[in-house]
């Protein structure tokens, strides 16, 4: 190992894939729940609930109006980007210093800031790492270094990056608008596929700013993810398991497909049976925060998301109200096609050798 090898690993710092496509992403998803999406949901218990605490403004900054969930939402920024440096496992300076660089980069990179954020964040962060306590006056340092390269890249290349993240997303939705059959089989069977593998489908969600019909589609990949593998391994994994597959992440039947990646054809066929039922029948759309998009049922954010979309909807005057066949789309596309289709096609899978019992065993 060369000088430069022996920088990089006394510095923590790992070029690979996992790093930066699993640990970075994954975590950004989780800085992403933890402000824009929890803000949302405030706001829609607020507004539906006439919760007054939680629809007063409390406080105005330039001349905006904030509510509680309001402030939450704008520090989707600093709390991507914080959760990222964690991943990375950055020391205290430079961990602090990216409240400020994600703060940057999110608004620079207008609509599609997420992306912005995971790119400018990684850089800096490797940066600041890489001068954290080289010398005498780290706290001074640090934080410039940091915060230095992370808003001089945010405007440089955030705006870019967060059109061309926006242009993509607008590309899929469009082609979903015009083409919902092909469209809805395409994308929720990828969004979903990436919801089961060790990355984030719903900061690739967030990233694309993936709504719209294009949205519906990803939230039907996604619960037939999650319900299909809670519903199929329930003999298995019993209520347990039915409970942390199916609110939590079918991420845990990953070692499993590892061993026998048969036992993922039975959620994945089912994607591709929801997801046009969703564009074509049910027009399910997602027009709430596109990270909702990428979570299908893990703590109901995707049915959550759904709902606040419908209620911005009817706000905006593009809704008159909510029907009951807005209901049925959303609960058979969410739980009852996806608990009834995998467990089927699971069968045929094990009457042709390709599945058998404890292969969906979680440890």
């Amino acid at each position: 190992m060369g000088k430069a090898g022996e920088f990089l690993k006394r510095k923590d710092i790992e070029i690979s894939l996992k790093r930066y496509g699993i640990d970075a992403l994954g975590a950004m998803a989780q800085g992403l729940f933890c402000s824009l999406l929890i803000g949302t949901i405030i706001n829609t218990l607020g507004t539906q609930f006439h919760i007054s605490a939680l629809t007063r403004t409390i406080a105005t900054i330039a001349g905006v109006d904030y509510t509680v969930g309001g402030l939450a939402t704008a520090m989707s920024g600093p709390a991507m980007a914080t959760a990222i440096g964690y991943a990375l496992h950055c020391p205290p300076l430079v961990l602090f210093s990216l409240i400020s660089v994600g703060f940057a980069s999110n608004a620079l990179g207008g609509a599609g800031g997420p992306l912005a954020v995971l790119f400018v964040a990684i850089i800096a962060a490797e940066a600041g790492k890489a001068v954290s306590k080289e010398t005498k006056v780290d706290i001074l340092v640090t934080p410039l270094v940091t915060i230095g390269i992370g808003v001089l890249l945010s405007a440089l290349i955030a705006p870019a990056i967060g059109s061309a993240a926006m242009k993509i997303g607008e590309l899929i939705m469009w082609a979903t608008e015009l083409q919902p059959f092909l469209m809805g089989i395409l994308v929720s069977v990828l969004v979903g596929m990436a919801l089961t593998l060790p990355i984030s489908s719903a900061a690739i969600c967030a990233s694309l700013g993936l709504t719209g019909l294009a949205g519906g589609a990803a939230v039907a990949g996604c619960c037939a993810q999650m319900i299909g593998f809670a519903v199929t391994s329930f003999k298995e994994n019993k209520w347990g398991g039915l409970v942390s597959q199916g609110i939590g992440t079918s991420m845990l039947q990953m070692g499993n497909i590892v061993k026998n990646p048969r036992i993922w054809i039975g959620p994945t066929i089912a994607s591709a049976i929801t997801g046009p039922i969703a564009t074509c029948v049910f027009k399910l759309r997602m027009d709430g925060a596109a990270v909702s998009s990428g979570m299908g049922t893990c703590g109901l954010v995707g049915q959550i998301g759904v709902y606040t979309g419908w209620v911005n909807d009817i706000t905006e005057g593009t809704k008159q109200a909510i029907t009951g066949m807005d209901w049925l789309g959303l609960i058979l596309i969410s739980f009852v096609l996806p608990a009834v289709l995998s467990p089927l096609i699971n069968q045929l899978c094990r009457k042709a050798g390709w599945v058998k019992d404890g292969d969906m065993k979680l440890s």
